[in-house]
């Protein structure tokens, strides 16, 4: 079985750089855990008006409005089947800030978009489509497009002026052989809402019995894409 995001790339998933290849390439058929730990060298929101939309994030673990710098994080990828048949990777990132925050996302291939869908939160209330290409420097570039919102009978598209734009890169450094990650998400009329770049070596870690943790595991799985 071929990763999520080999399925979308096709071809041009060979021109990533190998280090890359290796982390977006396995799939739940592997049985392992691509763990990352590293340091985030920055960490910024916009302007003082787009604090509501970052603390209206903390919710769900979706944003949050902190900034700082030389944060340690983390970030956990597993890949498993969700309760719906589909191949899905996790994205727990959690950040060592005075008071931790963690940012959860679920992603998954979406045959009928014809893209990667991102969840995002505990409750994968906020779906988000992700158009994926690759980066002159042989990183993944992953850009977010339509967002939906879905809560019990509740599904309506997320009107773009209370959300953003994210795009973020993630690439190896040779020279100072570690992965590299720099993301940024925009509205359109708010201008810039949060930002990040940072560092982090990973560690593969084979799936035990009980295989991907609970607290990795989404609170509820959303069905509708």
């Amino acid at each position: 079985m071929s990763s999520i995001y080999q399925q979308v790339l096709g071809a041009d998933f060979r021109r990533l750089h190998p280090q890359i290849q290796r982390r977006f390439g396995f799939s739940s058929r592997d049985q392992v855990a691509c763990i990352g730990r590293g340091i985030m060298e920055e960490i910024a929101h916009g302007a003082i008006y787009t604090l509501p939309f970052l603390y209206g994030g903390t919710w769900r673990r979706i944003m949050f409005p902190e900034r700082g710098r030389n944060i340690p994080f983390r970030v956990e990828n597993y890949a498993y089947v969700d309760s719906l048949g589909r191949e899905t990777v996790t994205w727990i990132r959690t950040f060592e800030m005075n008071r931790p925050r963690r940012f959860d996302a679920y992603m998954i291939h979406s045959q009928q978009r014809g893209c990667i869908v991102d969840y995002l939160g505990t409750h994968q209330h906020l779906a988000t489509d992700i158009e994926l290409a690759v980066a002159p420097n042989g990183g993944l570039s992953l850009r977010s497009g339509a967002q939906r919102f879905y809560e019990g009978r509740l599904a309506f598209s997320f009107p773009m002026l209370f959300s953003g734009i994210a795009e973020v890169c993630e690439w190896y450094d040779d020279n100072q052989r570690h992965f590299r990650i720099q993301g940024e998400v925009r509205n359109k009329t708010w201008g810039r809402l949060f930002g990040y770049k940072g560092h982090f070596d990973v560690e593969w870690r084979p799936l035990g019995p009980g295989g991907v943790p609970s607290d990795i595991l989404p609170r509820r799985t959303e069905r509708r894409e």
